[in-house]
């Protein structure tokens, strides 16, 4: 029995380590910080939380995952309830807020349970590795290196500011992948499986109890390869075990 080599590509964040949960210890100094700034013009926490969420979401639209796009997401968040209720604008506030937003990239990053496991596991069993992440590339370089990633990835590791299907459709391409052997393994229906779906690659979704906004929209599209939905990354290996190809092509149905 011929056993085929399989293709996986990972995303990074909220994937194989955290990520949303800093993001989201710094939105809660932000609401409790505007919430303060506001409490005479009687603006709630969700009414923040719910501004702030539309101006970020549009800003990874325009920009991509840009640095400054969160940091500057608090700062248009404040000054859009200053002209609200006609409040000064003050600097030194603005500043306050662009270094807090900016504070969430010097965290120290933490992997997801299992994840050396998981990745120590597909490797020795002979399949090749991939990360796919989207940022700034300082900014994920130094989680790489922070988590040891370049072990199990060496340099199959893309890093792209716009993750999207023309993004994964360039990879897959320049990289003359088997599409009927090759996975995208992520936490996003937006930048993981729908491309994966659309690039016509097998994907699973590691869906999160919490998850980004900007993650969540409809899957409208009906796949025509395999699609699992998951809740832990220690699943993965399991799932390509099961669909690893043999001697003959095996139809595997969705479960």
């Amino acid at each position: 029995m011929t056993i085929e080599r399989q293709h996986i590509i990972f995303d990074m964040d909220d994937t194989l380590i955290h990520c949303n949960k800093y993001f989201d210890l710094i939105l809660d100094e932000f609401f409790d910080l505007l919430e303060g700034w506001f409490q005479d013009h009687g603006v709630t926490v969700e009414q923040i939380r719910s501004k702030q969420m539309e101006i970020d979401v549009a800003g990874v639209d325009k920009l991509g995952f840009a640095s400054a796009n969160f940091p500057q997401s608090l700062i248009d968040t404040y000054r859009y309830f200053c002209d609200l209720h006609s409040r000064e604008i003050k600097l030194s506030e603005e500043e306050q807020l662009f270094k807090l937003g900016l504070s969430v990239y010097d965290q120290e990053v933490e992997p997801y349970p299992g994840m050396v496991e998981t990745l120590d596991t597909l490797q020795n069993e002979g399949h090749r590795l991939y990360l796919y992440t989207g940022g700034e590339t300082k900014i994920q370089k130094r989680k790489i290196e922070q988590m040891k990633l370049a072990d199990f990835f060496e340099d199959r590791i893309y890093i792209r500011q716009h993750k999207n299907v023309k993004a994964l459709e360039e990879i897959l391409s320049a990289g003359n992948f088997s599409r009927q052997l090759t996975w995208m393994v992520g936490n996003s229906l937006r930048t993981d499986v729908i491309p994966a779906l659309t690039a016509g690659i097998n994907s699973i979704y590691i869906k999160q109890r919490r998850e980004w906004h900007y993650n969540l929209v409809e899957l409208k599209q009906e796949p025509h390869n395999v699609l699992y939905t998951v809740s832990a990354l220690t699943e993965v290996p399991e799932i390509i075990a099961e669909n690893t190809a043999a001697a003959s092509d095996i139809v595997v149905p969705q479960r």
